[in-house]
C-alpha cells in the first residue's frame, strides 16, 4: 500500500505540469536539469520534449537540439513534435542551397515514413508538397522530375485517412489538370476508388480516435475510471487497425498497426499487457526479431515485471535461443539469495526441459539451501520427478526430506497426502496424518483433520471412520473450531460420510438448515456480550462445517467474523405489558421494541448502552415508537407503519405538569396517552365515528389496568390495523373531512386548536 502511495506521489500529473510551466520561464542553463528530471519520469511525454527542444532552439543550441531529437523522436510519434523537428531542419538548411534542399527533402521523407499514417498528418503532407513545388527547376528535365515527385506525394497522401483527405484530393485534381487534362483523366479515374475507400475509413477511424485523450501522461495504472476508459479506447483502435478496413496490402497494413501500437505506448507506457500484446503480434506476424526488440524495450520500461521476463524467455526458448532464455531466468534469480520461490521453480522446470534431469536435480539441491526456500520448491520438484521422470522413489524421498523442514505447514502435509494417495499407499497416508497431527498446534490442524476425516470416509471402514470423526471433534472442540458436545452424533456427520463430489444425500433446503444449526450450536455458548455489543471484541470464527469436508480450503483463508453476526428470530415479540410508570420507564419500554432483545436481557432494560439515548428521546417520539408493531421480517410492513402513523394519538408537547406514558411491548397496541395539558377531559378523536371500538384480550387488560371503560372517545389504536393502501386512503379522507368540521367549530367558539390534517390529531386542549 505504501509503495502504491509513493508511486502516486511520484507520478503526480498536476505537479508535473506546474514544473514544466515554471521551466519555460527559466534560463536554459537552469531549465535543463528540470526538464531532464521531468522526462526521466515521463519519457514518452511529447509535449515536454517539445518544450525542452524549443527552449534550446530559442537560443540556437543546434547541437543540443539535434541530440534531444535523437532521444525522443522515435518514441514519441506525435505530429506537433515532428513538425517542430522539420521546422528545425528547414531553418538549419535554408542557407545551404541545393545541398540544404536535399537534406530537407530527406527529413520530410523520414518524417512521413513514421507519422504519415497519423490522422492529423494532413498539414505535414501539404507542407511537403508546397516545399517540393517551391524547388527551382533549371531545365525541362528538372521540371519533369519535380512534377513526378509532387505527383507521388499526392498519391500517397490521398491513400491515408486523415482529417485533410478531402482537401488533398481537391488539390490533387487541380494539380493533375494543371499539368495535363488528358493525362489527368486517366490518373484521377484510377485513384478515385482508392480515395473513396480512404475517405470512408477516415470516418470510421475518427470515431475511435475521438475517444482518446491526447494530453494524457503515461502513469502506472491506478484503476481509475478515466484510465480504464482510455485503455479500452486504445484497444478498440488497435482492433480496428488490425482488421485492415481499407483492404490495403499487408506491408502497409502492418506499418499502420505498428504506428498505432507505438502511439499507444506513449500513453500506456506502464501497462505490461500492451507491451505483451505488441510483442505477440510481431511474433504471430512472423517477425520474432521485432518481438524480441519489443520485449527488450518493455523490460527497460517495466524492469520489475516478472510476467514480461517469463514471456520474453518463452519467445527466446521457442526459437531455439536457449542461452538467451537462460540469461533471462538468471536475471530473475539474481545472486540467488533474494530470488523468489517462483523463480527457483520456473528455473528448475526450464533446466529440465532444455538440459535434462541431472541439471534440474543439481539446481534443486542448490536451491533448497537458500534461506528463503519454501515448501513450494520441494512440492514442485517432487511432482516433476514423479510425473515427468516417472521416478516415484525420488519423489517420495523429496517429500520425506521436506517433511522434516515443513512439518508445521498444513498445505505441505496435504500435498504429501495427495502424492501418497496417487501411490495408493493407505498405510503411509495414515502414518503421515498421525505424525502431522501430533506436531501441529490444534488451531492450525483444521484442514489436516478435514482431509484425514475425508480420507477415512472415502477409503476406510466404518469403525475407522467413526473413530477419526470422534477424535477430530475432541481435538477441535478446544479451539472453538467445532461446537461443543451438542454436535456429537449430528446428522451433519452422516451427510459428510455419504456425499460424493457434488452429490448429496439430502436436499439443498436440508443443507441450509444443517448449516444454520451448526452455526447456532457453535456460537450459543459464547458470551452474550460478544454477540450483542457492536463494538465488542470478537474472534474470527473459521467455518469448519462437516458439510464441506470434501473441500480442500487453505488454512490461510480469511473468514468473516461470525461472532458479531446475530440470528434473526421473528418470535422476538415479548407479548407482556408494562404497567403505567414514569416517563423514563416508558422510554425503556418503547425501545425494548426496537433494540436487540439480547441487549435488553443483559442490561435489564435500563442499564444497557442505550441509556443516554433513551433519556434524551422526546416523549412524542417515544409514544410513536411504542405504537409500532414488531417486525415480522427484515423490514416492517410499510402499510402497517402508515396506518399507525394515521391513527396514533401522539402528544405534541408538554404544556402543563408532566404526564405519564403507560407503554407496552410489541405484543399488542399501546394504550392511549394521558392528557398532557393537565385537563381531565380526553382528547376528542375526530375520526372516532369512522371506527366502532372492538373489545379483545388486550383492551380487556387495559380496562383492568386503567380502571376505565372503553367508549366512543377511546383511542383508535385499539382497533385492528388496516393492512392495505386503499383502506389507508379512506382513513385519510375521513381525517380531512372531520378536521374541516373542527375548523368550522373553532371559528365559532374560538376554543379549540387543530393539528395536522394528515394525522387527524388535535394538538391542543378544549377550552
Amino acid at each position: 500500500m505504501g509503495d502504491d502511495k509513493a508511486a502516486e506521489d511520484k507520478y503526480n500529473v498536476e505537479a508535473a505540469d506546474i514544473i514544466a510551466n515554471e521551466a519555460q520561464r527559466l534560463p536554459i542553463t537552469e531549465a535543463v536539469p528540470v526538464y531532464e528530471q521531468l522526462l526521466a519520469l515521463f519519457p514518452t511525454a511529447a509535449k515536454y520534449w517539445k518544450q525542452y527542444v524549443e527552449a534550446h532552439m530559442a537560443v540556437s543550441n543546434d547541437d543540443a537540439t539535434k541530440q534531444i531529437f535523437s532521444r525522443c523522436l522515435l518514441n514519441c510519434l506525435q505530429i506537433p513534435l515532428w513538425r517542430c523537428y522539420i521546422r528545425f531542419i528547414r531553418k538549419v538548411n535554408e542557407k545551404k542551397g541545393v545541398e540544404g534542399q536535399e537534406e530537407t527533402r530527406k527529413a520530410f521523407d523520414f518524417m512521413l515514413s513514421y507519422v504519415g499514417a497519423d490522422i492529423a498528418s494532413g498539414p505535414v503532407w501539404m507542407e511537403y508538397i508546397t516545399f517540393l513545388k517551391s524547388l527551382p527547376a533549371q531545365n525541362t528535365q528538372e521540371e519533369s522530375q519535380r512534377m513526378t515527385a509532387v505527383r507521388k506525394v499526392y498519391q500517397k497522401a490521398i491513400l491515408n485517412p486523415t482529417h485533410h483527405i478531402e482537401q488533398l484530393w481537391k488539390d490533387y485534381e487541380n494539380f493533375e489538370n494543371s499539368v495535363s487534362r488528358q493525362l489527368a483523366k486517366g490518373l484521377l479515374s484510377e485513384y478515385q476508388p482508392k480515395y473513396n475507400s480512404a475517405r470512408a475509413v477516415y470516418r470510421e477511424r475518427k470515431k475511435y480516435v475521438d475517444e482518446i485523450d491526447w494530453n494524457m501522461l503515461a502513469v502506472p495504472p491506478s484503476g481509475s475510471y478515466k484510465e480504464e476508459m482510455q485503455w479500452m479506447a486504445w484497444k478498440r483502435l488497435l482492433a480496428f487497425e488490425k482488421g485492415n478496413p481499407q483492404r490495403i496490402d499487408s506491408a502497409s497494413s502492418n506499418k499502420r498497426i505498428i504506428f498505432t501500437y507505438e502511439q499507444c505506448l506513449m500513453y500506456m507506457y506502464h501497462y505490461p499487457d500492451i507491451w505483451y500484446d505488441y510483442a505477440t503480434w510481431h511474433a504471430k506476424s512472423g517477425s520474432v526479431d521485432s518481438a524480441v526488440k519489443v520485449f527488450q524495450r518493455a523490460l527497460k520500461a517495466l524492469p520489475d515485471s516478472e510476467m514480461l521476463r517469463y514471456a520474453y524467455a518463452e519467445v527466446e526458448e521457442s526459437r531455439g535461443e536457449i542461452q538467451s532464455a537462460k540469461k533471462i531466468y538468471e536475471s530473475l534469480l539474481g545472486d540467488g539469495v533474494n530470488a523468489t520461490t517462483l523463480a527457483h521453480i520456473q528455473f528448475i522446470r526450464f533446466l529440465r526441459r532444455t538440459e535434462g534431469v541431472e541439471a534440474a536435480r543439481n539446481y534443486f539441491l542448490d536451491a533448497r539451501k537458500s534461506p528463503n526456500c519454501t515448501y513450494h520448491v520441494y512440492v514442485a520438484y517432487a511432482m516433476m520427478a514423479f510425473c515427468l521422470d516417472k521416478d516415484r522413489e525420488v519423489a517420495h524421498k523429496v517429500f520425506e526430506v521436506g517433511l522434516k523442514r515443513f512439518m508445521h505447514e498444513p498445505v505441505y502435509i496435504l500435498e504429501y497426502a495427495d502424492f501418497l494417495t496417487r501411490l495408493n499407499d493407505d498405510r503411509n497416508i495414515r502414518a503421515l496424518f498421525e505424525r502431522a497431527l501430533s506436531s501441529l498446534p490444534p488451531e492450525e490442524s483444521v484442514e489436516v483433520w478435514k482431509r484425514f476425516t475425508h480420507f477415512e470416509q472415502t477409503y476406510g471402514d466404518l469403525a475407522s471412520m467413526l473413530k477419526v470423526e470422534q477424535r477430530r471433534k475432541e481435538a477441535l472442540s478446544r479451539t472453538g473450531e467445532e461446537g461443543a458436545s451438542a454436535l456429537e452424533g449430528s446428522l451433519q456427520d452422516v451427510v459428510s460420510r455419504y456425499s460424493f463430489m457434488d452429490l448429496w444425500p439430502c436436499s439443498s433446503k436440508d443443507l441450509d438448515h444443517l448449516a444454520r444449526q451448526e452455526w447456532f450450536v457453535k456460537n450459543i455458548n459464547k458470551k452474550v456480550e460478544k454477540l450483542a455489543l457492536p463494538n465488542g471484541p470478537g474472534s474470527t470464527d473459521k467455518v469448519s462445517t462437516g458439510l464441506i469436508s470434501n473441500s480442500t480450503l487453505s488454512a490461510k483463508v480469511v473468514y468473516p467474523d461470525t461472532s458479531k453476526m446475530m440470528i434473526y428470530d421473528p418470535r422476538q415479540k415479548s407479548g407482556m405489558e408494562i404497567l403505567p410508570s414514569a416517563s423514563a420507564s416508558g422510554v425503556s419500554a418503547a425501545f425494548s421494541n426496537l433494540s436487540n432483545p439480547i441487549v435488553a436481557i443483559v442490561g435489564d432494560g435500563t442499564t444497557n448502552a442505550f441509556d443516554e439515548l433513551l433519556k434524551a428521546t422526546p416523549p412524542a417520539l417515544v409514544a410513536f415508537l411504542a405504537s409500532l408493531p414488531a417486525v415480522e421480517g427484515p423490514t416492517p410492513d410499510v402499510d402497517v407503519v402508515l396506518s399507525i402513523c394515521l391513527q396514533s394519538d401522539i402528544p405534541a408537547g408538554q404544556t402543563g405538569k408532566s404526564g405519564t406514558y403507560p407503554m407496552q411491548l410489541s405484543g399488542g397496541p399501546a394504550p392511549s396517552t394521558s392528557d398532557l395539558s393537565g385537563s381531565s377531559k380526553a382528547h376528542p378523536i375526530p375520526s372516532a365515528s369512522s371506527f366502532k371500538p372492538t373489545r379483545d384480550r388486550q383492551s380487556g387488560k387495559r380496562k383492568d389496568l386503567d380502571g376505565q371503560e372503553d367508549d366512543e372517545t377511546a383511542t383508535v389504536q385499539s382497533q385492528p390495523l388496516p393492512r392495505d393502501a386503499f383502506r389507508i386512503r379512506q382513513i385519510q379522507k375521513a381525517r380531512v373531512s372531520t378536521v374541516s368540521k373542527a375548523r368550522g367549530a373553532t371559528s365559532q367558539t374560538g376554543s379549540a386548536s387543530y393539528g395536522s390534517a394528515l394525522s387527524g390529531d388535535l394538538s391542543g386542549s378544549t377550552g
